[in-house]
C-alpha cells in the first residue's frame, strides 16, 4: 500500500515574497500606465518627428526624475530595486500624479509619503494663468475620475460655493449627487446623473483595481440611492461637447456650451469650459464674476 504525498505548503516566507512580487509587478505596470499618458508638450519637452512611443519615453521620465536610465527602466521592469522615498516624489511629480494617484504609488512601493498633501502637479502654474485669462467664461482642469483639480473664480461659484467645501468633495460625481446647490444648478438633474455616471463607468473601465477609483465608487453608493440607482443600468457614453441650461442662484439662467480639451490622452486630465452661447449668458456670467471678485 502506497501512501499519497501531500503536497508541501507554502510557508509564510514564500507568501510574503509571493505578495512582494504582485505588488512590484502592479507598481511597474502602474508607472508604465502613468508614463504612456503624458504628451512631450505637457512636460515642456519637444515632441521630435521620429516619436513612436505613445506619451513619454522612458529615458525622458529619468531626466525629469533625475534617476538613472537603467535604474528606471529595471524599476518599469518590475526588478526587485529598492526605492527611496525621495525617488518616489520625484517621479510623482515627472508623471504629474494626482494626490489619489501618488497615494497609489507609495503604497504600491511600501513606503510612507514624506508630503501627502502635495498639490496636483497635473494643474501646473501655467495651466492656472490660463483659467484666469479665461474669465468669465467658467473653466477648470478635471481628471478622468472627476476630480476638480484647479478651477477660476467664475467656475468656483457657477454650480455651488466650491472654495466653502472641503478638498475631498472636489469631484463632480460626488457633488452632482450629494450637494443641494449643485443639484438645484443643474436645469434637468435625472439627465445630468444618468449622463455623469454613464461617463464615469466608461472611464472606470481602464481603472478597475485602483483604490482610489473603488473608494469614490463605494463612498457614492453609500450617500446616495439616486447614484445607485443609475449606476445599476450599467450605460456608458463618450464625452462629447454639448449645450446646456444651468440655474445660478445669483445670477440666473445660463445658456452655455460643456466642452473638453484634453491635456493629454484621453484618460488623462481635462480643461473643461462653459462658453456662454448668448449675450445675456455672457453678461451673466460677468456679473458673476464681479460678485466672485467682491466676494474673494
Amino acid at each position: 500500500m502506497t501512501t499519497a504525498v501531500r503536497p508541501a505548503r507554502p510557508d509564510a516566507v514564500d507568501v510574503r515574497r509571493a505578495a512582494v512580487d504582485v505588488r512590484r509587478a502592479e507598481l511597474a505596470a502602474f508607472l508604465r500606465s502613468r508614463r504612456e499618458r503624458i504628451t512631450p508638450e505637457q512636460v515642456g519637452l519637444p515632441r521630435g518627428r521620429r516619436r513612436r512611443t505613445p506619451g513619454l519615453r522612458r529615458e525622458e521620465v529619468a531626466q525629469l526624475s533625475a534617476v538613472g536610465v537603467t535604474w528606471y527602466t529595471w524599476l518599469e521592469q518590475g526588478r526587485d530595486i529598492h526605492v527611496s522615498a525621495q525617488v518616489l516624489d520625484a517621479l510623482a511629480r515627472a508623471l504629474l500624479l494626482d494626490p489619489s494617484e501618488r497615494a497609489h504609488l507609495f503604497a504600491l512601493a511600501g513606503t510612507a509619503d514624506p508630503a501627502p498633501e502635495t498639490q496636483c502637479p497635473a494643474a501646473t502654474p501655467a495651466l492656472r494663468a490660463l483659467l484666469e485669462q479665461l474669465e468669465p467664461v467658467p473653466a477648470y482642469i478635471q481628471n478622468s475620475r472627476y476630480d476638480i483639480l484647479a478651477y477660476n473664480r467664475t467656475y468656483g461659484r457657477l454650480l455651488c460655493d466650491l472654495d466653502a467645501l472641503p478638498p475631498e468633495d472636489h469631484n463632480a460625481m460626488w457633488l452632482a449627487f450629494t450637494n443641494a446647490d449643485w443639484r438645484a444648478a443643474a436645469v434637468d438633474l435625472p439627465e445630468v446623473h444618468r449622463t455623469i455616471a454613464a461617463k464615469f463607468r466608461a472611464s472606470m473601465a481602464e481603472h478597475l483595481a485602483e483604490p482610489a477609483w473603488k473608494a469614490l465608487l463605494t463612498r457614492l453608493e453609500a450617500a446616495s440611492e439616486e447614484f445607485r440607482e443609475v449606476w445599476a443600468r450599467h450605460e456608458v457614453v463618450s464625452h462629447v461637447a454639448r449645450t446646456k441650461y444651468i440655474r445660478n442662484a445669483q445670477v440666473g439662467l445660463l445658456y452655455v456650451e460643456h466642452t473638453n480639451l484634453w491635456l493629454g490622452p484621453a484618460a488623462g486630465p481635462r480643461l473643461v469650459t462653459y462658453v456662454p452661447m448668448d449675450d445675456e449668458s455672457r453678461l451673466r456670467l460677468e456679473r458673476l464674476q464681479a460678485l466672485a471678485l467682491a466676494e474673494g
